[in-house]
């Protein structure tokens, strides 16, 4: 039976992040992709110019009509906006029991505009952060959720131990805004922790990267059991998609990440 997963995230008018680059992500690695939209947004290359939230129930509607017909064999969440989408999310997974569930706690956009709302994110640490096989916060947002600042390697792997103890079977912590030479991003199950470090492309196109690495694991998980080699697989897909990227301008702004060809 062919592969599924489910994204249930925001929709990008410039289709370089949220569920575009998702479903791209999907198609590319093999696996049937389905939606649930929470919010549209018009941005582009540039910045989010104005950001529609969709109602929780409907929400809510879009997953119970995928869940009931089609199946999933991973989801993978994105930007949810608000804490009662949050709470309405969270619910779903629960009541489907989605057994690999990965969280990418979506807050604040390349261009630095804000997609969560304050109050949004207790909700996520009590009630999302539980249903995560595996949540990958860049540095900015493992702060949020930690209640601490970063700003070393140890500081990041207490934030990664906070953050496991909260729920979660596993924790990737996005390394890419440190400033230095290499781009590395650490991995915690609750035993023991892994380095993924690959030297930093110079380029600004990086627009949806987020969303296509958290994509590209619940699109490996499907095939994997293993959370770590599904991280490991998606790490090299999304870095070789930064590579490709670097040489391609879409947009006069940062450019995406998810364009077509090989990855």
């Amino acid at each position: 039976m062919i592969k599924r997963a489910l994204t249930i995230a925001g929709s990008d008018s410039g289709g370089g992040a949220g569920i575009q680059a998702d479903l791209k992500a999907f198609e590319k690695i093999g696996v049937f992709g389905m939606s649930a939209i929470t919010a549209v947004t018009a941005q582009n290359t540039l910045g989010v110019q104005g950001i529609h939230q969709l109602p929780p129930k409907f929400v809510v509607s879009q997953i119970d009509a995928v869940m009931t017909d089609i199946g999933a064999d991973s989801v993978k969440v994105g930007m949810l906006g608000s804490s009662a989408v949050v709470a309405a999310v969270a619910g779903r997974l629960r009541f489907y029991a989605v057994a690999k569930a990965v969280i990418d706690p979506v807050m604040v956009a390349t261009s630095g505009a804000l997609l969560l709302q304050q109050d949004a994110v207790q909700a996520i640490r009590d009630q999302l952060v539980p249903c995560a096989t595996i949540i990958t916060p860049n540095l900015y947002e493992a702060e949020v959720l930690a209640g601490l600042k970063i700003k070393n390697q140890a500081d990041l792997r207490e934030a990664a131990r906070l953050i496991y103890n909260m729920g979660a079977e596993g924790v990737l912590i996005k390394g890419g805004h440190f400033e230095s030479r290499e781009a590395a991003d650490i991995f915690y199950d609750g035993r023991e922790f892994h380095l993924f470090s690959r030297e930093r492309v110079n380029t600004k196109n990086t627009h949806g990267t987020g969303c296509t690495l958290s994509s590209a694991i619940a699109a490996y998980l499907c095939f994997e059991d293993d959370p770590l080699a599904a991280v490991a697989r998606a790490k090299e897909y999304v870095y070789q998609k930064i590579v490709q990227a670097a040489a391609a301008n879409v947009g006069n702004g940062h450019g995406p990440v998810c364009l077509p060809g090989r990855p």
